[in-house]
């Protein structure tokens, strides 16, 4: 059998990743009939432009899933972390999600989304080593329920 060679390079591959995120999400529309993918994002910025805080993911099939949330550290601690997820737990309400999950580490922020009403859903240990991730997930009340 003739293969082609396998190409593996480090680095950054935007062209790749949504060449393939494309795929995947073609094939688990098509297996579950969800067609709705959509992404989010939402920053705050300070009076230069400066991002300080922002939070992106993604809404699919009834849930909504934070990829990142990040706070400038010196902003930490004053609420931007809890308004930037709630604004997202507003956004996926209005998306008809029914649930919210997100990633963390273990020496990132678990003690944050266990205050913001999440439960811990599984935990990968040694990732990185020596480490865990967290997986967080709330159900979401929407108001006309």
């Amino acid at each position: 059998m003739n293969r082609d060679p396998i190409v593996v390079l480090a680095g950054d591959a935007p062209e790749i990743e949504a060449f393939l995120a494309q795929r995947i999400y073609e094939f688990n529309s098509k297996t579950t009939g969800y067609f709705d993918g959509e992404s989010f994002s939402g920053t705050q910025r300070d009076g230069s432009g400066a991002i300080r805080a922002g939070i992106s993911g993604y809404t699919w099939g009834g849930c909504c899933y934070v990829s990142y949330l990040w706070v400038d550290e010196p902003q930490r601690g004053h609420g931007l972390g809890a308004a930037l997820l709630s604004a997202a737990e507003e956004h996926a309400r209005l998306m008809r999600c029914a649930v919210i999950f997100v990633d963390t580490h273990s020496f990132q922020a678990p003690g944050f989304y266990e205050h913001m009403g999440y439960e811990r859903q599984a935990v990968v240990r040694d990732h990185p080593v020596g480490h865990a991730s967290v997986l967080f997930g709330k159900r979401l009340q929407h108001k006309d329920a």
